[in-house]
């Protein structure tokens, strides 16, 4: 039987709110695809506009090939990043976690745009609309089991986007903007938790870099979705593994290859 989207919204949202899990909706519909979760998604994304929360950006998901064959996902995916869900911080901060079903955490590269974007445009196009960059925490989350899903699932919850904790914001003027995709796909991350080393990653295992998986992102709403606007962020995907989080855990990172500062963050 076919999942009204509607429906599976409302779901999806009242899991979300109680941090509670429900089954995935390929495990109830073996014909459900990316275009019905991409359906479901939107009206989740309605609901959540009706009750106040407003669009400030997107995260997509997915774009480091090296975790897809631990989640079974194959392509990237996107979701809304909401005022709600968007914070910034500093070295110190508390990132509020306890509400998410699920938590795991994802080092990011952040954009900020300067101009509209359309399907189509070059990499250096897109590079002359970048007016900043961040380094930042994606805190995604799941309402399905033991993040069992396919991309359609994720696509029907949100991009299983939870929190985007996004670091000091570095502006860019027109000489720091020419050679940014390959500069972004050179940085080096790596990633602790109370002080151990958990992971390293790099640029480039993201699409072959932030402003590649940006590309990526713009090309592909070109039917699916509003296209991406002047003063959105943009977050591009994690770096490293996603590793599962808990209330006062202390997660610390350091960058290399571009200047921006590490984010240092307990959970809470």
């Amino acid at each position: 039987m076919a999942i009204d989207p509607g429906s599976a919204a409302v779901e999806i949202l009242a899991a979300r709110d109680a941090s509670r899990l429900v089954a995935p909706f390929s495990s109830r519909d073996t014909a459900f695809n990316l275009e019905a979760g991409a359906a479901i998604g939107q009206q989740l994304a309605a609901l959540r506009i009706g009750r106040g929360e407003n669009p400030v950006g997107r995260k997509i998901g997915f774009t480091n090939r090296n975790i897809w064959t631990e989640y079974g996902v194959f392509a990237p995916i996107w979701g809304e990043v909401y005022d709600s869900t968007l914070v910034d911080v500093t070295p110190g901060a508390v990132v509020k976690i306890s509400h998410l079903p699920q938590p795991r955490i994802e080092p990011e590269v952040v954009l900020g745009l300067d101009s509209d974007l359309q399907p189509g445009m070059s990499l250096g196009a897109i590079e002359a609309a970048i007016d900043w960059v961040a380094h930042g925490f994606e805190i995604v989350q799941t309402v399905f089991p033991d993040w069992k899903f396919t991309g359609a699932d994720c696509m029907a919850d949100g991009g299983l986007h939870g929190v985007l904790a996004v670091g000091p914001r570095r502006s860019l003027d027109a000489s720091h903007r020419t050679g940014l995709a390959a500069a972004l796909a050179g940085v080096k991350v790596t990633l602790s938790r109370n002080s151990d080393v958990i992971d390293t990653g790099v640029g480039s295992n993201v699409l072959d870099g932030p402003i590649h998986a940006l590309k990526h992102l713009v090309d592909s709403l070109e039917t699916s979705a509003q296209p991406l606007r002047k003063g959105e962020v943009v977050t591009t995907g994690t770096l490293t593994r996603a590793f599962p989080i808990a209330p006062r855990e202390r997660w610390c990172t350091t960058l290399t290859g571009f200047d921006l500062p590490g984010l240092d963050v307990t959970m809470v």
